[in-house]
This record gives structure tokens, sequence and C-alpha cells, in this order.
């Protein structure tokens, strides 16, 4: 006998059962236990506690969940692999910034999504990302060789500078040498301005000194403020008298610093820049063809510039307090470079405006696009056999 035909059989007899003297439910009792070939004890319980129907479940209390829906996780999940995994809380400040050119490229999305997508809370992102966030998983040797020549001239920086204002800059350079430091190899250039968070990059071929000069210049022309003070590691390529000269010997004189050796916690600001703004894309490949450097820096002063500078937030630490064994850091909200530079009252307002409409033009996605292809193609020039 199938399940389903005993559970008809007992719903038979069960009527008849409920309704019988006590006489006539030792006879239905006899012919259930016949039938069915189970135990007397196993009939009673069965037949008295049969139930012809069951009870529904109760209804979800409290109100309808408003984020479960794939109109809204599938914009939240393409801006967030396109802005290369930020946290939820830079996130969520990044959504009013990127949905209106989400709109442009995937087609507008309905005024309930948006509304919902600019109230959404960043524990709230955290919960939707959670099944995904596995699926997308993301050290490297020290290649600072010490510049002794101007340890004497160059002094050890000690906080003394305005990291309120614009123009104070931490350099480092990061080098793409993969398992081995031997032979020549690409470097990039990586520029942190303190106050804003503003970055720049370049690429050089190995760390010659006028070549490094050459693209701190550059770099220099495209900052959207004055360079005011200049803390560096002790590196050979920043600790030379081309550098030197070219900070000092000015009408208004750069504040050139340097860390302590084998302190890496004094240039925390580049090095944190170091890890999300070149690591996290180029990886620890080693770029030993010298023909990625034109493409690197084509790369670097044009989409990947503007794709961090405008549409990147990240936070910076107001207040770190240690209490017992543990240190309780306080920051502020998340910003891009970009809306630093506007809230600054040192910056020119023509700098303001140009940057403004310069940011009218822009669209995150297509600059992911391309600097998605053109690192395709910098990989692909490095490997060809030479």
């Amino acid at each position: 006998m199938s399940p389903q035909s005993k559970r008809e059989y007992q719903e038979t007899v069960h009527l008849r059962y409920k309704n019988a003297s006590r006489h006539e439910k030792t006879a239905i009792l006899d012919e259930f236990c016949a039938t069915c070939g189970c135990h007397r004890k196993h009939a009673i319980r069965v037949l008295r506690g049969f139930k012809r129907f069951t009870k529904p479940k109760p209804k979800r209390r409290g109100k309808s969940p408003v984020y479960q829906n794939e109109a809204i996780i599938n914009p939240l999940k393409e801006i967030w692999l396109t802005a290369n995994l930020p946290c939820s809380k830079r996130l969520k400040v990044m959504l009013p910034i990127w949905l209106p050119a989400y709109g442009e490229l995937f087609g507008e999305l309905s005024l309930e999504v948006t509304d919902a997508l600019r109230k959404i809370s960043p524990s709230t992102i955290d919960r939707m990302l959670k099944p995904i966030r596995f699926h997308y998983p993301k050290r490297g040797r020290s290649t600072t060789k010490p510049g002794t020549l101007l340890r004497k001239q160059i002094p050890i920086k000690t906080n003394q500078w305005d990291e309120a204002r614009p123009g104070f800059i931490e350099a480092d350079t990061v080098a793409h040498c993969g398992d081995s430091t031997a032979g020549m190899f690409a470097n990039t250039i990586d520029f942190v301005d303190i106050a804003t968070g503003w970055t720049e990059q370049r690429a050089v071929w190995g760390k010659g000194e006028t070549g490094v000069l050459e693209q701190i210049k550059n770099i220099e022309k495209n900052l959207p403020f004055p360079i005011l003070g200049f803390d560096c590691d002790n590196g050979g390529e920043f600790l030379n008298y081309h550098l030197h000269r070219h900070f000092i010997d000015r009408k208004q004189p750069v504040q050139f610093t340097r860390s302590r050796a084998y302190h890496k916690d004094d240039n925390a600001h580049i090095e944190q820049k170091n890890w999300t703004h070149i690591r996290q894309w180029l990886g620890y490949d080693r770029l030993d063809n010298p023909d990625v450097i034109a493409p690197l820096n084509n790369l670097y002063t044009q989409e990947w510039r503007l794709f961090h500078n405008f549409f990147c937030p990240s936070v910076k630490l107001i207040a770190k307090q240690r209490i017992g064994s543990k240190t309780i850091k306080r920051h502020d909200p998340p910003k891009t470079p970009y809306q630093r530079i506007m809230e600054s009252p040192v910056i020119n307002e023509s700098v303001k405006r140009s940057l403004t409409k310069q940011l009218e033009n822009l669209n995150p996605f297509l600059l992911r696009k391309i600097m998605d292809k053109k690192l395709k193609n910098i990989f692909s020039i490095n490997n060809k056999p030479r």
C-alpha cells in the first residue's frame, strides 16, 4: 500500500472511528491493524491524532521586504563590481554618483528602485552582497635602496604639515618585479595628496633619477593645486640632487621631507594607495618589457586618474583613541577626491568650475570598460616573446 493510499484509508477509517462506540472502536482497530500491518497502539495514535486539514502557516509579520528584488540587486551588483569591490560604507556614498551613469548605459531605473538604492544602508548592502562576495576574492618585495647622499639635508617629517590644506604630497614607487628584483622592470610612481586623497600615477623604466624627475614634473603639471610639501621614503630615486634642486630652488620652496628608514607606517597614506590603486589592478606580475611604459602612462594620464579621482570615495581618519587593549578609530564620511576639492576653501574657483565641467562628460562604466581593455593590451605586450 502506497503512502497516499494509506492516508486515504486513514481518512476514511478516522471518520468512522471518531463517531463509533467503544465496542465498535475495538472492531475498527482490528480491521485497521490487519489492513495496514501495524501495532494496535500505533493504530490508536494514528486515528486519534489524524488531521484531515493542515493548519496554514502564519503569515510573516511586519513590513514586506523591500530589497529582495532583482531590479535592486542587479544595479547594486553591477556598480559594486565596476567600482572594484568597495566596502559597503564607500559603496553607499558611490550610489548617488554612479546611478545616473548606470541609467545612461543600462537603461533608466524606475523611481521606486532609484529611491530604494539612495536610501539603502551599508548593513543592508552587506546582507545583499554576502551570497556573491565570496565569488570575487581580492604582499610584494621591497625595492627601496637607501639614498644616502642627502639624508642629512632632507629632514624627517615630524607632523609639521598643515594636512587640512591641499598640496602636501606623499610619494612612493611600486615595483612590478614579480618574484625577483634582478634586472630591469617597470615601476609606478604613486602620488597622493593627504588633504583631498587626489592621486596620480606614472610609469618609469627602472628607477633612474632623470626618468623619475621627468614624471614628477608631469604629475605636478596635472595636479589641480600647487605642491606645498613632498614626503617620500629613503629610496635613491627620490633622495637625489636632481629632485632636491627641483623642489628647493624656486621662489616658494617645497617642504621636502622623508620618512624614517624602515618605518612604512610613516607613509601610511601612500602605502594604502599602493594597494587600492595599483596592486589590486596590476597585481604582482613582472613587467619587464620596456614597451609597456608608454601604454601604462597613456592609461594613467587618462581614464585611470579620472576614474579614481572623480568616482572612488575614501575615508579619512579623524581621531584615534586607545582604551585598554582596544584602539577606537573615528573616520569622516566617505568622499571622492573631487568632492574634497570642491569643499576646500583654498582651491581657486576657476579650478573647481573646470573640474565640474569635466565631470559632466564622464561615465564611470565607460571609463572602467576602457581601463580593462587597455590593461589587457598592456599584459599582452608584456607577454610577447622577445
